[in-house]
């Protein structure tokens, strides 16, 4: 369960120099933002960190942006970074939700975009909301550069299968797929594990992962 009331969070988030407060201004200056003009990729819902944070330090040569909803989360995240001994300079938060995506990046501004164990919403009346329906298919569009991928990662099954479809019925290209990640040697080549996925496979729980791609 998702942590969503932390007393001060907000007041951390807002003091954090690696948080975005003004987000919407930063539409189309991001490389500003940074300081350079390497590719920037975004995690949307990313938890406490761990993926995001890895990839940055893994990585130097490119920019990460990690968006999360709920400020208490965000928080643990934050409190990651402040830990490392020497935390990745190349790495941004923004505390939004990410169906005001369009509003903050430019058509063109995000090169790859992670979703990492999404919140499922199982009730069909909320299938809109999933992060891999059809409707944010069309906001990734917008955003990501012609050749942009997004990977998607999850333990649910039922959602997997709903995001097979609406990559097809959204007019991406499906790049590749599998139902067990971590027993796929070519997908799992360089797989950086997340909190959710280290202890799902502990349990045993076999891994989903598809990549897609704009169709050109």
């Amino acid at each position: 369960m998702r942590l969503r009331n932390i007393p001060g969070a907000r007041d951390v988030i807002a003091g954090h120099e690696a948080v975005i407060k003004n987000e919407k201004e930063q539409k189309g200056h991001w490389e500003e933002v940074f300081g350079n003009d390497h590719p920037v990729r975004v995690e949307i819902g990313m938890g406490k960190g761990r993926f995001l944070m890895t990839m940055a330090l893994e990585h130097p040569e490119i920019n990460y942006i990690g968006i999360e909803r709920y400020s208490s989360v965000l928080l643990r995240a934050l409190e990651r970074m402040d830990a490392m001994e020497e935390p990745p300079s190349n790495i941004r938060f923004v505390c939004m939700d990410a169906a005001e995506i369009e509003e903050v990046f430019e058509p063109g501004e995000v090169d790859r975009i992670y979703l990492n164990f999404s919140d499922p919403w199982p009730k069909a009346r909320h299938a809109r909301r999933r992060l891999t329906s059809a409707a944010y298919w069309e906001r990734y569009d917008h955003i990501l550069k012609q050749d942009g991928v997004v990977e998607f990662k999850t333990d649910n099954k039922e959602l997997f299968e709903f995001s097979l479809e609406q990559v097809q019925e959204a007019g991406w290209e499906l790049k590749a797929h599998t139902f067990d990640l971590h027993h796929n040697e070519d997908l799992n080549r360089g797989n950086i594990m997340t909190e959710y996925e280290a202890k799902f496979s502990a349990k045993g729980n076999p891994i989903c992962k598809l990549i897609a791609e704009r169709k050109r």
